[in-house]
């Protein structure tokens, strides 16, 4: 049942405390090389593009378009960490964008209860996701696709195939157009649910038997770890960040349809994937995934800016997603080996 299994191989404090500067350099580089690239393409790409790069207008473009994204990779990483995958993440999102609109504009609903009703809807598609993998014994990827696909077809039945449009309140535009300091919120969204769940994951029980459970389930239930209630419960926090991504979304572009949303699903897994090969190599985590989102953010606006095509984007996204399975998949046997 282990869609992606979870294991480090950061090197420990009493590995470091023996080896000179030049070693520890040398064996924190693989570990923190993404996060030495990301910084490189942030310089790169601001010397060579000086008037438009390095711009307070250029963060605020990437921030307004990468947080949805970023959300989803978090949502998208939560399963990954109990060793299960989900990709809900880009079909949901389709539904819970249009719902949160016409809830208000067919139903007329309050912005506020609307909103919490898509949170509670998508919260429940964990429930119902976490069933068909704990109980039913379903492999996650086929479960999720099936649940992703049934989503998104009640997206297209909702819709009729036409765009949701209607005049909301300006509360729910605030969602997302709202600045602090300048900045887009929704990166203010991300900073904050990011730091909730690295503090959760790295410094609470809740943390350390999803990791767990992600190395070795088998193991984890021997050890007296619930695995079915961990497992249903990463499940529901996924699918109602998920709901929370499709709501600000829906307060972005304002109209609702059934044609935006998938194009989110595979940058969202390259930031889940790209996070479990930096930092802590071999395992998900949060800073690794927000290492991975920025660098695709960083990597697209300078392509976009030298002139890029309307492909690039996807090519870029795809090409990164395979060498991040690869660096994945590599660090995990490597972990193997170094265990036997």
């Amino acid at each position: 049942m282990n869609s992606v299994e979870s294991d480090a191989l950061e090197p420990t404090r009493d590995e470091l405390a023996g080896l000179s500067l030049a070693s520890k350099v040398i064996r924190l580089t693989p570990v923190y090389g993404l996060v030495i690239l990301m910084v490189g393409l942030i310089i790169l790409f601001s010397i060579m593009l000086p008037n438009t790069f390095p711009t307070v207008l250029n963060l605020r473009a990437i921030i307004s378009d990468k947080a949805i994204i970023a959300l989803l990779a978090l949502a998208a990483m939560i399963p990954m960490v109990a060793g299960r995958i989900d990709l809900t993440v880009g079909y949901g999102i389709v539904l819970w964008h249009i719902l949160a609109i016409s809830l208000q504009t067919l139903y007329g609903l309050p912005w506020p209860l609307a909103c919490v009703v898509v949170l509670a809807l998508g919260a429940l598609t964990g429930i119902f996701n976490g069933f068909l993998v704990e109980v039913a014994k379903i492999d996650a990827f086929i479960a999720t696709l099936g649940t992703g696909t049934v989503l998104y077809a009640l997206a297209l039945w909702h819709t009729g195939g036409r765009q949701m449009v209607g005049v909301l309140p300006q509360g729910f535009y605030d969602l997302n157009g709202t600045f602090v300091f300048g900045l887009p919120i929704t990166g203010f969204y991300v900073l904050a649910i990011t730091v909730t769940l690295w503090l959760v994951l790295e410094y609470t029980p809740v943390g350390r038997y999803l990791y767990a459970i992600g190395a070795n389930p088998k193991a984890a239930e021997l050890n007296g770890i619930p695995t079915r209630k961990f497992v249903v419960g990463a499940f529901v926090v996924s699918g109602t960040l998920t709901a929370l991504a499709g709501v600000l979304l829906a307060s972005k572009l304002r109209i609702g349809q059934a044609s935006v949303g998938l194009e989110f699903l595979l940058p969202a897994l390259v930031g889940a994937f790209l996070g479990s090969t930096t930092i802590k190599p071999g395992r998900v985590n949060v800073w690794g995934t927000i290492v991975g989102v920025v660098i695709l953010a960083v990597g697209i606006s300078g392509i976009q800016q030298f002139g890029g095509s309307f492909w690039v984007e996807p090519m870029f996204n795809g090409l990164t997603l395979l060498i991040a399975i690869g660096i994945a998949g590599y660090a995990q046997r490597k972990k193997g080996a170094a265990h036997k």
